[in-house]
């Protein structure tokens, strides 16, 4: 199972952490990984350093993998073995493919990208798993898996364009509840970040709603959800603003919606 944040997977650009198991106590834990950047951009062929740190109180190995993954439609990772059409994990070295490092330590991952000939502008992103085992002077009592995600962007026009779909009613009790279908029809990651939906009747404001921060891969659809504390009813205009964010222009359109 992999926790959410599409940056470190424990996935904000992902941090995934998968206990294997784990004992109760009050104390600092045997096994804590963290890496520093969380989330890699590569800017073609290029390379780069991970600082991977144990806070912990155990030596621990770590193994070294690389894979493809994917964000469901609520925004949910998941690893893909696979890879995928826009994978760039077949791009990936990484050195060393075996870590040890001790308590309260930290080691450096060199990660490098070589894109291959003809590949498509924009972004391409693959997975970095680094996974805990037991060593030799002592056993691991917490497993870990720990998820960096790093996007490589290959040369050529850049394309950011979103659409959207009129929204839904999902649950009307005890809270009104909408959810909108975005598309990313361009070709980078798209950071969607403060996206409101303002219900008004009459020309008068009603209720507001943000949904939650989430990335959208490029030409992949995602959910966004909008709850209102109460219950509405009757005919209204439902208007959704996602803000401009670096080179993506302001998106704004209304819709008449029946709750």
């Amino acid at each position: 199972m992999i926790g959410r944040t599409c940056r470190s997977f424990v996935f904000a650009g992902v941090l995934a952490l998968v206990p294997a198991s784990a004992g109760a106590g009050a104390g600092p834990p045997p096994v804590a990984l963290t890496a520093a950047p969380a989330r890699v951009l590569l800017v073609g062929s290029a390379r780069t350093t991970v600082r991977v740190r144990n806070s912990g109180t155990k030596r621990v190995a770590v193994d070294v993998s690389r894979a493809g993954f994917a964000l469901g439609l609520r925004g949910r990772p998941r690893i893909v073995w696979s890879g995928g059409a826009r994978s760039a994990a077949g791009w990936l070295t990484l050195q060393p493919a075996h870590l040890t490092i001790g308590p309260r330590s930290t080691v450096s991952l060199a990660v490098a990208a070589k894109l291959p000939r003809g590949a498509e502008p924009g972004d391409h992103d693959a997975l970095v798993l680094l996974a805990t085992r037991p060593v030799a002077s002592g056993r691991v009592g917490v497993r870990l898996r720990l998820g960096l995600v790093v996007v490589v962007r290959a040369p050529g026009p850049i394309v950011r364009r979103l659409g959207m779909s009129a929204p839904r009613v999902a649950r009307r009790r005890p809270a009104t509840m909408l959810e909108l279908m975005v598309a990313n029809h361009g070709n980078v990651t798209e950071s969607l970040r403060g996206v409101r939906a303002v219900l008004s009747k009459d020309h008068h404001q009603v209720a507001a709603a943000s949904a939650a921060s989430r990335d959208l891969r490029p030409r992949t659809r995602g959910i966004l959800t909008f709850r209102y504390r109460r219950p509405l009813h009757g005919r209204m205009m439902v208007n959704v603003v996602i803000p401009a964010d670096g080179g993506r222009k302001r998106l704004q359109r209304t819709y008449r919606i029946r709750l």
